[in-house]
């Protein structure tokens, strides 16, 4: 690798809109998400179920599948 072109790795402190912070390495030194583990409804289990509008028995009809 060549030397003196690669960006600084550092310990860097995110922190989430929800409030929760942790640690990681990043090349920035201070990250603001909106969004992370602790308040994402996929990580929270409070995941909505959104209908497929009907795509799949269009899929069915179309290809005469029961």
């Amino acid at each position: 690798m060549k030397q003196g072109i690669h960006p600084e790795y550092k310990l860097t402190k995110v922190t989430c809109a929800c409030g929760n912070t942790f640690e990681t390495g990043s090349t920035v030194e201070n990250l603001r998400v909106d969004i992370c583990s602790e308040c994402h409804p996929f990580f929270t289990g409070k995941q909505k179920m959104v209908s497929a509008g009907g795509r799949i028995d269009r899929f069915k009809k179309k290809y005469n599948l029961k």
